[in-house]
């Protein structure tokens, strides 16, 4: 079952976000096997993190709810809140796995929050600017609860067009880049 867990940074933890950047590194080093996408949520400048973005094929629920929640940035308190959904992989493929690359270009995480029938099941007609892709479930997988995807676009409303508007309750966009341990 793969997830997307997306913890938001609180406000004035960032000196403390670096203290824990090894250990935060380390956890997720446990992980690597089962990671689709890591990377940071950043101000729109792209200078420093808002967030920390993980999509990561684990066994089922409960070991999704560990896996966020037992983060050392997590229990140390720099996040202030966590989105943890089942997610599913449209494109069937990792982020290292992008055509695009790790580098070049503005990359941007889009949430789009489910109002009604589900939406934007398949990927865009172009998926060649998608780093991930793939809609938000419900625990059980039966529900869908809006759509999330990691994408390489000239702007953050550009990659917002990605969704269709008019089918969610809110879209969000955050600027984003591939994470991970430095080569």
């Amino acid at each position: 079952m793969e997830f997307l867990c997306y913890h938001r940074d609180r406000s004035g933890s960032l000196t403390l976000r670096d203290d824990l950047l090894e250990a935060h590194w380390s956890y997720m080093d446990r992980y690597a096997a089962e990671m689709i996408a890591r990377g940071p949520t950043l101000t729109d400048d792209g200078d420093l993190p808002t967030g920390s973005v993980h999509i990561v094929d684990l066994p089922d629920p409960a070991a999704a709810r560990a896996f966020a929640f037992d983060e050392p940035n997590y229990q140390a308190g720099v996040y202030r809140d966590v989105l943890l959904r089942r997610w599913r992989n449209t494109l069937g493929r990792t982020m290292w796995e992008f055509p695009g690359g790790r580098t070049g270009g503005d990359r941007y995480l889009v949430l789009g929050f489910g109002a009604g029938q589900a939406a934007d099941l398949a990927p865009p007609a172009d998926p060649d600017e998608l780093i991930a892709y793939g809609p938000l479930l419900s625990d059980d997988g039966a529900a869908w609860l809006g759509t999330a995807a990691l994408v390489r676009a000239p702007g953050p409303d550009a990659a917002g067009a990605i969704l269709t508007r008019d089918r969610y309750a809110g879209i969000e966009v955050h600027r984003w880049q591939f994470g991970g341990r430095p080569s």
